[in-house]
């Protein structure tokens, strides 16, 4: 069956989750569904905080990352030392291309990686749309991670790594929007007295907080001050690992990284004005959205909003 998917795979689509144990779940679940112990080369796509160290943490347990958002830069490179003892002691390898091209010419860490797939290790690279022009081949696997997670096994006719980062980098904008408002959501709603979500999923250009009773609360009105603190264009920094800064206020937060940088750059915040139902998991939900009106986003029809709950996957039309 493994062999099957990975023969006929051209791509699949997911929401990219916010958080580190969903980014991770993720890469938990990617890894068992798509990767082969055959795949030497893996290469990840997306802009700085997209959450791709995170996915490579889930797909690769274990795994030291040469470069990361905690801070942590190996020195020297693991592979760039080993390929030059001419041995090789790991059996993967992390390189952070965008990282390391300010120490090392491309084409000496293109020679590192080659000769340790030669060699028969692999290696994972982020940004490996800057290791392809001298590397001269495609990954086994590649992913692109901005609003949506891409996984797709290239083959001779692409895609290229180009037409990945092409709709990730211009995705991304959108799920730091959704993000912020989320949050700022979030906070409207604990200051209202509601409890925490118990859930949080995700929905096209938007989120959705999920509850155990239907909120007594008028949905007009949160996106009205929603709307307010948006507008006044508060600064948004990373706090914490566990929240963000807005303005003054301390917010929650399981992904603080990934935000716009004040409030004002949320375009077209609005509330789907109907608390929908669950049926499944026996929850009531608040679904928001931002960026352009979707041509199937009507009043009349709030149900045409495609909710994905978890880690479901969504077809979708891309440009490969």
């Amino acid at each position: 069956m493994v062999s099957l998917v990975h023969e006929y795979l051209m791509h699949a689509v997911y929401f990219a989750p916010r958080g580190r144990r969903r980014l991770m779940a993720l890469g938990s679940s990617i890894s068992q569904r798509y990767l082969s112990p055959l795949d030497k080369l893996i290469g990840f796509i997306g802009d700085a905080g997209a959450g791709k160290s995170l996915l490579i943490r889930g797909m690769f347990p274990g795994l030291e990352l040469t470069n990361d958002d905690d801070g942590i830069n190996v020195r020297p490179l693991p592979l760039l030392e080993d390929a030059r003892r001419g041995f090789f002691r790991s059996r993967t390898y992390h390189v952070d291309m965008r990282f390391e091209t300010a120490f090392t010419q491309p084409y000496e860490i293109a020679e590192a990686v080659m000769q340790a797939i030669n060699s028969e290790h692999r290696v994972v690279v982020e940004h490996f749309d800057l290791l392809y022009p001298y590397l001269k081949y495609n990954s086994s696997i590649l992913l692109g991670i901005g609003e949506e997670v891409i996984v797709t096994r290239p083959n001779i006719f692409g895609p290229e790594p180009q037409e990945i980062v092409d709709i990730v980098f211009e995705s991304l904008i959108y799920r730091k929007m959704a993000h912020s408002a989320e949050d700022i959501t979030g906070f409207v709603l604990r200051e209202m007295g509601l409890e925490e979500a118990v859930e949080h999923d995700d929905l096209k250009h938007g989120f959705v907080l999920e509850f155990n009773e239907k909120p007594n609360i008028d949905l007009e009105e949160v996106e009205k001050q929603v709307k307010e603190i948006i507008q006044k264009k508060r600064s948004i920094h990373y706090y914490d690992d566990h929240h963000i800064r807005v303005g003054d206020n301390i917010i929650k937060c399981t992904g603080p990284r990934l935000h716009v940088k004040n409030t004002g750059e949320v375009e077209n915040f609005r509330l789907v004005k109907e608390f929908k139902w669950d049926p499944i998991n026996k929850l009531y939900t608040i679904a928001g959205l931002v960026g352009p009106v979707r041509e199937e986003e009507t009043p009349d029809h709030p149900n045409q909003f495609h909710l994905i709950t978890g880690e479901k996957k969504r077809a979708t039309k891309t440009n490969f």
